[in-house]
Parts: structure tokens; sequence; C-alpha cells
């Protein structure tokens, strides 16, 4: 062996680090820690954590205080593992709180660690190291289960993806829909930033949205002219239906994520869609997701009331409802997809 078996190659991208404090002192002393191994990002407060851990690229761990003012460290903790796009970043508390009540709340709210102050820089070098090696770890483990069970996998969904186009050819439309918006709603989740599992869950789920439909009738389904109002509120039940064909599956999360969709699909960003008239960021992500993928396929495509839109009036259509029926962050990313989109469009014709 020479010299340079010993010595880092100098390309190798260090891990990156979010260090959360909102006292300076402290986190100089965690970054002179931490800096020769890692790459560090410092917030100091929960709420500018919660935008750092979110953007791209997302850190690999977190050190969290505990007592920080307007958000604690573990409310950020809390929301951190309740976002799909940052729910898997390990996160391990810093605190000077040091009763085993503080550190059991710590755990159960998701972190890996509990470290308390004043710190030990060799015991929090050793941690972290430990850490990042099971993160990584489980991550090509993740990856290993997900190739062995691959073509079961594919079977379940092929069932669940025929199901989807079912409920559409009952409908007005075809079965490529659920096909292309399925796409869309991927697309838009990476460029969103959700982790590659949440997101793969997602592609599966979306075409079970309109799966409700199933339980309204053909007079209301498939009839050509407007609906009257008594009609309408029947036709909304198909939200309430999806929910509670979908339901009752707990123990399997993609099928959770499914009766979700079905059931928030149609709500609106400003809270006049249905059944429940969430608002905001209430209506959960997927749902306002799947939302926009679903209008955009339907206007882009033809259907018995209606010509097929150009693709600019379609966009322009979106832009004029975006923070009315969609959410602007979303509808920001369109632009970045829609090449991705006339290729899927070109690859699932009607």
């Amino acid at each position: 062996m020479t010299r340079d078996d010993f010595m880092p190659e100098q390309n190798q991208q260090k891990p990156t680090i979010l260090i959360v404090d909102d006292t300076p002192d402290n986190i100089d002393v965690l970054a002179a820690t931490l800096r020769n191994d890692y790459d560090l990002k410092v917030a100091t407060s929960g709420k500018k954590a919660l935008h750092i851990a979110q953007s791209f690229p997302k850190p690999e761990m977190i050190l969290l205080d505990v007592m920080m003012p307007e958000m604690d460290g573990y409310e950020v903790c809390r929301q951190l593992k309740a976002n799909p796009i940052t729910s898997d970043i390990p996160v391990l508390f810093v605190t000077a709180k040091t009763n085993a009540c503080d550190e059991e709340q710590g755990f159960a709210l998701g972190a890996v660690d509990y470290i308390t102050k004043p710190i030990s820089p060799p015991r929090v070098k050793a941690r972290v190291r430990t850490h990042i090696a099971l993160y990584n770890q489980n991550r090509q483990l993740q990856e290993k289960v997900k190739e062995r069970t691959q073509s079961l996998e594919r079977n379940r969904l092929r069932i669940i993806h025929h199901l989807g186009r079912a409920v559409e050819y009952k409908d007005n439309e075809t079965g490529a829909h659920v096909i292309r918006m399925s796409h869309y709603s991927r697309l838009l989740a990476e460029a969103y930033g959700g982790n590659s599992e949440w997101v793969e869950m997602l592609f599966n789920a979306a075409p079970m949205h309109d799966v409700g439909k199933i339980g309204i009738a053909d007079s209301i389904l498939l009839k050509p002219g407007k609906l009257d109002p008594d009609e309408w509120e029947i036709m909304k039940q198909h939200t309430l239906f999806g929910a509670k064909i979908l339901g009752d599956c707990d123990d399997d999360p993609m099928l959770k994520m499914a009766e979700v969709i079905a059931l928030t699909h149609h709500e609106k960003w400003d809270g006049t869609g249905y059944p429940y008239g969430l608002k905001g960021d209430s209506i959960p992500l997927e749902g306002r997701i799947v939302a926009i993928a679903d209008v955009l396929d339907a206007l882009l495509s033809k259907r018995p009331y209606k010509e097929a839109w150009s693709l600019e009036d379609a966009m322009q259509y979106m832009n004029e409802n975006t923070g009315k029926h969609f959410d602007p962050k979303l509808i920001t990313l369109l632009p970045h997809i829609l090449p991705e989109i006339e290729k899927i469009r070109a690859a699932y014709p009607d």
C-alpha cells in the first residue's frame, strides 16, 4: 500500500448536517466538532429549520435543540416526521433537558438519539457517525427489499391500475387518463422534493382517485348535459364512496394514501371544494398533487362534451386558478415538467 491508499478521495461528497439552535455559542461548538467531516447548514429557529430541511439538497441528519422560542424542537421534529419530504431524515436532539421524560418524548416523536448539553465532542462525533452509517445502510437495505419484492408488487399494482381504469371506462373518460395523471402526479411529487418511497406510493395510489364513481348511478355519471343541483350533490358523494371502498386499510400505507386521495382530490386551495371544504395546507399534499394532475389531463383530453384544449390554454387555466383551486407552490413546478408531460401524452394516447 502507498500513502495515497490512506488519503480520502478529493471529490468524495461529505454528508450534510443541519444544526438547529437559537444560541450562536452552541452552534459554534457543534460546528467546530463536525466541520472537518461534514458539510454544515445552520438554522436559528424552528421555522427556518423546516424550510432548510425541505430544500435541495436535503440534509442527511438534523441536530436539533429542544428549547427554542416560538417553535420548540419537539414541534419541529413532529412536523419533520409528518412531512413526506423530510420524514426519513434522522433527527438527533441536542439539549440541556436531562429528565428521562424529556428523553422519552424525543424518542416517541421519532428521534434516533438524544444528546445532553454540555456536549462531549468525541461522543457527538461517534453518535453522528453511527447514525449516518445506519441511515445509509437502511437505504441500501430498502433498495434490496424493493428489488426482491418487485415481481409481486408489479402484479398487485397491475390489479389496482386495472380497477382504476375500469372506473374510467364507466365514466366519460378513457382508461389512459388514469395512467397519464398518475405519471403527472409522480413528476409533480418528484419536483416538489418528496422522498422516493413516498413518490412511488403516490404514483401507485393516484389511479384510484375516482374509484367512488362505482357508487354513482349511470343516469347521473353518463348524463350528457349539465347536472341539476340534486344530481350534483349525488355526484360529489363519489369522494366519500371512494374513501369507504378503500377504507379499513391502515396496515397498507399505499391503500391508505389512495383513500386520502379519493377523499380529498376535489378539495380546493381556497376552501370552496368538496366534500369537507378543506383549505390550503389542511388539504393533504397527495390530494393537492392529484387535483392538479387530474384537472390538467382532463383539460388536455377530448371528451364527449368538449374538445381537447391546447397546452397553452390549459396552462393559462391552471395559472388563473392558482390560489383558488390549486396550491400555488405546486403550480410553479408545472413549467419544469411540461416536456415530460408531453412525452407521457404521446406514450399513452386515448
